[in-house]
């Protein structure tokens, strides 16, 4: 029997495992056409049934003898059950809200007009996640298109499976995304400002630490790193862990920063204090002098943004939190944690890769 030539020659099999890497990606690009064809077929029998009035012209047994003629005429496909033509129609009725509104709910939806090109990138989304994802969506979002679409933009964000988004749906995402209480706003430039505060959360959920009897800080802390993909995860996309009580020596004295983090999408390290107690007026004074050592001892100029800091602690009186921030001249941020929620077992997708951070730093319908 003769040798594999790969076994011979490195050129051939280094040619060879190209071959392979190039027919995996137009798989891939294959089912992403195929997918987005789908998708339009069904936006378009979605349109027909809500436009043509169909069920008010032809009765509410409609879907079902709908279903039947389409198996007559095209018995080989199984997509035409009268469960999926409801969620067809439910597709189009959910998602073309997103097109048709009034003025207050365009300002609710976005913060620019609403313009050709951003209607074609919201299709283009739309068209870019599978249909199993879309019915878990219509499920749960039918009269809520905004959740929809925020959904919808973290799946393609993050490589979500359905499961993946069925557990972050049942955390309340969408209401805690962005809600932490922080001065970025006064202290980042517009841009940067509005980027920090999308990557934070309020509560952070931190029941993937399995945590329920009494606890120290230090318990906690383990908790997290023992759990540090679901905690990169719970951060946000874009977060490199760097390390955990982070010596930092400033004058005379040692400290220790509980987790320090880097960020890519912000390109900024991320100082992170955990207080399992409520928050006090002091906490703010530590947090702000962390930043302003990691800018001096960690900062690279020209390649690192402003550092940024995260109290996360157990409670907090949001006057006295606020009152807090407008003190500090740095960007900081405090957040609650619960808990008491709970995540998927398996988590992807949301990790930077090594060569990543290198590279920076060098259903509530009738179905039938």
């Amino acid at each position: 029997m003769s040798k594999s030539i790969s076994i011979l020659d490195k050129d051939y099999a280094q040619w060879l495992q190209d071959l392979c890497k190039r027919y995996r990606q137009s798989q891939i690009k294959a089912a992403m056409r195929v997918n987005k064809e789908m998708l339009q077929f069904y936006w378009s029998i979605g349109h027909d049934i809500v436009n043509l009035k169909a069920e008010y012209r032809w009765g509410s047994k409609f879907i079902d003898n709908l279903s039947r003629d389409l198996k007559e005429q095209m018995p080989d496909s199984n997509s035409f059950s009268p469960t999926n033509l409801l969620y067809m129609k439910n597709f189009y009725l959910m998602y073309n809200q997103l097109f048709e509104f009034t003025p207050q709910v365009e300002e609710q939806l976005f913060d620019e007009q609403i313009t050709p090109q951003v209607e074609e990138q919201l299709k283009i989304n739309i068209y870019s996640v599978p249909w199993g994802h879309h019915k878990l969506l219509i499920d749960k979002f039918l009269k809520e298109p905004q959740k929809a679409q925020f959904y919808i933009q973290q799946t393609i964000e993050n490589g979500w499976s359905r499961s993946m988004l069925l557990n972050f749906i049942n955390t309340d995402m969408y209401e805690r995304q962005g809600k932490a209480l922080t001065n970025f706003n006064a202290t980042l430039p517009k841009i940067t400002s509005e980027l920090a505060q999308e990557l934070t959360k309020d509560p952070y959920n931190f029941a993937f630490t399995g945590i329920t009897q009494p606890y120290n800080e230090r318990i906690l802390k383990d908790a997290l790193l023992n759990n540090i993909t679901h905690f990169l995860t719970e951060l946000g996309t874009g977060f490199a862990y760097v390390g955990k009580e982070y010596r930092l020596q400033i004058g005379q004295t040692e400290n220790f920063i509980d987790l320090l983090f880097y960020n890519l999408n912000l390109s900024c390290y991320v100082v992170i204090e955990v207080k399992i107690g409520k928050f006090e007026f002091s906490d703010i004074g530590q947090l702000g002098g962390y930043v302003v050592a990691c800018n001096h001892q960690l900062r690279k100029e020209g390649r690192d943004n402003p550092t940024i800091g995260l109290l996360i602690c157990k409670e907090k009186d949001r006057i006295q939190a606020q009152y807090a921030l407008e003190s500090s001249s740095q960007p900081l941020g405090i957040s609650e944690y619960d808990l008491e929620k709970f995540y998927p077992e398996k988590i992807e997708g949301t990790i930077p890769t090594i060569g990543e951070i290198e590279a920076k730093l060098s259903e509530k319908t009738g179905y039938r």
